[in-house]
């Protein structure tokens, strides 16, 4: 007999969809209404204006869930008057994520000096400093900056803060 908890983590992918918008007002609204709506998650969401003249957006949205509720999101997403385009980076190809984190540490004597030391083994920069705390910056996949975190919260860690993901294909197409 089979594990039904086994069967929905089989069954849940994780999914960054790229979606290139009209940028107007109420936009974002919009699309996190339809997640919010249909029970959706959203795990991370970034926002910037891509194009010279400030029309256009892009929208990286990290969502999971069984195929099917993928292809629905999709879907709906496709559906709304002012999106252009949604790619499924995950479903593409071969793709680059990337966060950035300021984390803040507090700490004095060999806790400073080892926070330090794991800093620079993930290539963190040292953004503020004061005699008793740092602010790193760090860059990376999402696995690297949850890495860094969890090896901060034993020296010390005070505050997070994370951009969310941005993703884009490799290669040399454009989307």
């Amino acid at each position: 007999m089979s594990d039904p908890a086994q069967n929905h983590a089989k069954s849940y992918e994780r999914h960054v969809l790229t979606v290139v918008v009209d940028n107007e007002a109420g936009i974002l609204a919009k699309i996190a209404g339809l997640f919010t709506a249909r029970g959706y998650n959203i795990d991370s969401l970034t926002v910037a204006d891509i194009s010279e003249d400030h029309a256009i957006s892009r929208i990286t949205i990290v969502t999971g869930g069984p195929p099917q509720v993928i292809d629905q999101i999709r879907a709906q997403l496709e559906r709304l008057v002012p999106v252009h385009k949604v790619i499924d980076l995950t479903e593409e190809g071969p793709h680059v994520e990337r966060e950035l984190a300021l984390i803040k540490v507090v700490g004095k004597g060999e806790m400073r000096v080892e926070a330090l030391r794991i800093a620079e083994l993930f290539r963190a920069n040292v953004v503020d400093t004061t005699t008793a705390s740092f602010v790193f910056e760090l860059t990376g996949s999402p696995d690297k900056v949850a890495s860094f975190i969890a090896l901060m919260r034993e020296l010390g860690l005070v505050e997070v803060g994370r951009s969310g993901i941005v993703g884009m294909m490799r290669g040399a197409d454009k989307i």
